[in-house]
Formats: structure tokens, C-alpha cells, sequence
């Protein structure tokens, strides 16, 4: 396999990507060929010996800040300028697949092996991240950036275990954890290579996803308040179904997202249902409604107007319904000369590509709020991830590892 090389004839070597980013794969993989490495496991502390003798191997100093991120650096060529970073993580959801996260990471160790067996150093340092926690608590990331949350309670693992056992188990320390805290300036510009986790590349044909930004979140819980009678003596005009308005409340979400505008996303994930007998009406529904959109307006005006349906449909039915707020979580937009750096590398390298959100939370979302960000996109097939199913293939991966080369040498040469 051969892929392009930059401007300044720098290419990756895509075999050895594949072995490396395989090799990793190796590590959790079940019977059923999920990769199971959940944060602080002992399968991730595996994993993040594994990524830091390579990252050592390709001239990175690798350290671990007290947030457990695992950080390996090259020096640049100009004392005293802010590392260009890129990364990822390696932590899985319980029956994960080879992409997800591990291609970032992989992907920035073979930028640095590229760099240095050429004897190239950027101007700016490089840095490679491995950050921790990306799949539950974020606690890398958000610690990186400050906006982490302060009290260990705060923290559910997936392993069960207290946040301040895990970070000590991979090289972290919780009571140092807020110096952990990077300043403005530190991270001159962030890229994260990933995979898509959905279908729009595959579906329009292009090999390269230039993302504009990471949606912002806004999760509610709604819960219906009809009243629980006979299913077979109580006639139709005079019950209070509170599962028929939940479906009311269902289509009106559906509707909306589809009709409003910009590029929203809604849906309704969980329902419970009481008392959940086949001969008695619904008496009580619960349920979660998720909203993301680029825009923090969009999302705002959505919940606005399915306040107002709220409050019809309640009216019609005879029936109590509350909405109820969960979490928010702030859109992230890409930066716009980042992103324009990347389409130039895709035309550079004669790859096809498209402008796209993402709409699923990365590392980069975090990131963000610290520095210009950016990500690029390579397909998943059949929009398949987390999942063992997940696939990639070793050429779209090699592209998407190309087009982060190209676009760090070409941030390199335009930041001041």
C-alpha cells in the first residue's frame, strides 16, 4: 500500500500502522472478538505500557500528568512556542472494536516515528496524548482543560472502583489532579484523528471528514402522570394513558428534529412503563429525551417548543408531564483555519471530503474550550461502532494518518 507524501515528502509507513494499531488490538479482545479495556483495568494498564514503550521507541519523552493522561513530547525547533498535540484514547466501552479512540492514538505515534526517522523536527514541539477516562468520566480531558469535577464522589468508574485508586494505578495522583490544568498558550492547536461512528462518509462517497465542530448536549427526563385503571372496564374516552401520550410526546420529538432548522438530533433512549401489566391502562410513564446540535440556540429553541407541546398535549389528554434537566454539555466549534489547514492537505493529497459535525463527545470536545481545535474524520463501514463489528479499512485508516501529517506540517509553518 502506498499513500502521498506531504510537501515536504514526509509519508507514513501504512503497514506499520496497521501491525501497531493491531498489535494494540490484541490487548482485551474476547472470544467474540470485542476488545473489552475499560479505563484503569488491568487490561489498560497493559495497553498504556504497550503505547509508551512505542512512543519512546519513536524519540518521545512520555511523562503522565496527575489526571492520568499520558503525554509524550518532541521538541520543536523554536524554544519557548506552544506544542501542537494530537491523541486520542485507548479505554473501550465494555464490548468495543479496534477503531475507536486506539486510531488517534496510534495515529500520533506514527506522525512522531515519520518525523524522526527523517530527522524532522517542527517548529513547534509535538505532543502525543493518551487521554484517560475518554468513555465514562472524561476525567483526562476535562481535567486538562479545568472543568473537570472536583469531589472524588462526583466520579462513577467503570471498574467500581474510587477515582482515586485508578488514577494512582496508572500513574496519576488525585490530590495533585488540578495541576493538571494546561494554560492558555501551552497547546498552540489540537487535532484528533477518529473514526467516524456513523454513516455519512460511507453514504456520500468521500474518503475524509472535515468536522466543523462537536454537538453540544442537552439530556432531560420526562415522566408522564396519567392514571392506572382496567384495561378492559374502563372505555376509551375515559382513560388517562399515560404510555398513548408518551407516544404523543415521542412523534412530537421525531417531528421536530426532523423539521426544525440547522441539523439537530433527538431521542427518546429509555421508557418505564407502570404498573407494565398487559390488563391494566398506564398509569405512569418515565422517559429520557437527548438533544444535540451544533448550535447551544438551536437546542435551546427545540426545548422551547416542546414546551409548548408539552403543554397542549397535556391539556388533551388529562394527563401531568414534567421535563426535567439532566446534564448540559456546551457545543465545541472546530476552528476555522484548522479546519481550512485540512481541506488543503485532502486537495494536497488529491482525497475527496466533506464538512460534517460530529455528533458523539471526543476528547477534542474538551480540548477545545483550550485551544483551536480540530478533527478529522476517516468512514466507518456501515456506520458501525462500538461494537466489534467496527471496521475501518487499513487504506482509509493510512489516509486519515496522511492527512494528520500533513495538516500538523502545514499548522506547523502558519502559526505564529
Amino acid at each position: 500500500m502506498t499513500v502521498s507524501p506531504t510537501p515536504t515528502r514526509l509519508a507514513i509507513d501504512p503497514d506499520r500502522l496497521l501491525r501497531t494499531l493491531e498489535e494494540l488490538g490484541t490487548i482485551g479482545r474476547q472470544p467474540s472478538g470485542a476488545i473489552r479495556r475499560l479505563a484503569f483495568s488491568a487490561e489498560d494498564v497493559e495497553a498504556r505500557a504497550r503505547v509508551r514503550t512505542w512512543m519512546e521507541e519513536a524519540g518521545l519523552a512520555v511523562r503522565v500528568d496527575p489526571a492520568g493522561n499520558m503525554i509524550g513530547r518532541l521538541e520543536g525547533r523554536r524554544p519557548g512556542t506552544g506544542a501542537l498535540a494530537t491523541g486520542s484514547h485507548i479505554d473501550t466501552v465494555p464490548s468495543g472494536g479496534l477503531y475507536d479512540g486506539a486510531l488517534g492514538v496510534v495515529a500520533g505515534i506514527e506522525v512522531a516515528r515519520t518525523l524522526s526517522e527523517a530527522g524532522m523536527r517542527l517548529e513547534h514541539p509535538l505532543e502525543v496524548i493518551v487521554f484517560a477516562d475518554e468513555e465514562n468520566t472524561m476525567v483526562g480531558c476535562k481535567s486538562m482543560v479545568g472543568h473537570a469535577p472536583e469531589r472524588p464522589e462526583e466520579y462513577r468508574t467503570n471498574v467500581g472502583e474510587p477515582i482515586q485508586t485508578c488514577l494512582e494505578r496508572i500513574g496519576g495522583c488525585w490530590e495533585r489532579r488540578p495541576t493538571a490544568r494546561r494554560e492558555r498558550g501551552e497547546i498552540a492547536g489540537f487535532l484528533e484523528l477518529h473514526v467516524e461512528q456513523g454513516g455519512v462518509l460511507e453514504a456520500v462517497g468521500k474518503q475524509i471528514g472535515v468536522v466543523e465542530g462537536v454537538v453540544g448536549q442537552q439530556r432531560y427526563s420526562l415522566a408522564v402522570e396519567g392514571q392506572a385503571n382496567h384495561a378492559g372496564t374502563t372505555p376509551m374516552e375515559m382513560r388517562r394513558d399515560a404510555l398513548a401520550t408518551a407516544a404523543q410526546l415521542i412523534l412530537a420529538v421525531q417531528d421536530m428534529a426532523l423539521h426544525f432548522p440547522g441539523d439537530p438530533v433527538a431521542t427518546v433512549g429509555r421508557l418505564q412503563v407502570w404498573p407494565n401489566a398487559a390488563n391494566i391502562v398506564p398509569g405512569r410513564v418515565e422517559m429520557t429525551l437527548d438533544m444535540r446540535d451544533l448550535s447551544h440556540d438551536v437546542i435551546d429553541h427545540m426545548r422551547a417548543h416542546l414546551q409548548r407541546k408539552i403543554e397542549n398535549i397535556a391539556v388533551a389528554t388529562r394527563t401531568r408531564i414534567s421535563l426535567d434537566p439532566v446534564f448540559v454539555v456546551d457545543p465545541t466549534p472546530a476552528s476555522a483555519a484548522i479546519q481550512e489547514v485540512i481541506v488543503d492537505s485532502c486537495r494536497s493529497l488529491g482525497l475527496s471530503f466533506t464538512h460534517l459535525p460530529s455528533r458523539a463527545s471526543h476528547d477534542a470536545q474538551e480540548i477545545g474550550r483550550l485551544t483551536a481545535m480540530g478533527m478529522i474524520f476517516v468512514p466507518s463501514q456501515g456506520g458501525v461502532s462500538h461494537s466489534e463489528q467496527e471496521y475501518t479499512s487499513p487504506e482509509q485508516c493510512a489516509q486519515g494518518v496522511q492527512v494528520l501529517l500533513e495538516s500538523l506540517v502545514r499548522l506547523d509553518r502558519q502559526l505564529d
